[in-house]
């Protein structure tokens, strides 16, 4: 039973990775940065913190999204799930250890340069959170959701500015987790630079 955790910079295109393998093997993607962003649309006190934590590139605190996790985890009931976007620090790595064991670690490696020309392609729909680019995944009508004929928007979160914040913050609390599970056995490192099909093929051989 796979519980597999994507982890690396905005733009390694680990999001894209994970809804490859969660569509070969079933699995959910239990995607914290989805969670939190569908959770701000709604026009209350906590939806307006944490939209506002959104677009300053603030990550949420700890507690709120352990209590996120742990609710989808416990509703797994102990099936196979992918992980993407948590755990971002050490202190969430330790916390799921309380919770469950993971199966595998990919880390998809970019170099930052590459991380911020990536982003500049990248749209959202707002509707259902599907990701594309303008380059490497476009939709088949310029600007459309494939899925639900949403116009497609580019984030707050990645502006030049605020995404040079999140990297920032990406190298100093995310990558001390990936020697935390260096030490379980269980981290495997992608060059995340060549074409998708590429990057899969180097997912799949290393969940073999």
């Amino acid at each position: 039973m796979y519980k597999i955790l994507f982890i690396g910079p905005q733009g390694s295109g680990k999001g894209t990775q994970a809804q490859l393998v969660a569509e070969k093997f079933g699995l959910p993607i239990f995607s914290t940065g989805n969670i939190l962003r569908q959770r701000a649309q709604v026009q209350d006190e906590l939806g307006q913190e944490i939209k506002n934590l959104i677009d300053s590139g603030i990550l949420a605190p700890d507690e709120l999204v352990n209590k996120i996790i742990a609710e989808k985890i416990q509703a797994a009931g102990g099936n196979g799930y992918i992980l993407d976007g948590y755990p971002r620090n050490l202190a969430q790595a330790e916390f799921l250890a309380t919770k469950d064991e993971l199966t595998h670690v990919l880390e998809i490696d970019l170099p930052e340069e590459e991380t911020v020309r990536r982003l500049g392609g990248r749209r959202t729909c707002p509707k259902c959170q599907t990701v594309y680019h303008i380059e490497y995944n476009p939709p088949k009508i310029a600007g459309i959701c494939d899925k639900d004929g949403e116009r497609l928007v580019v984030r707050d979160d990645e502006t030049e500015e605020v995404l040079k914040k999140r990297l920032a913050i990406y190298h100093e609390l995310t990558e001390p987790i990936i020697d935390f599970y260096k030490g379980k056995g269980i981290h495997h490192k992608i060059d995340g630079r060549p074409a998708i099909e590429k990057v899969f093929e180097e997912v799949m051989k290393n969940l073999e």
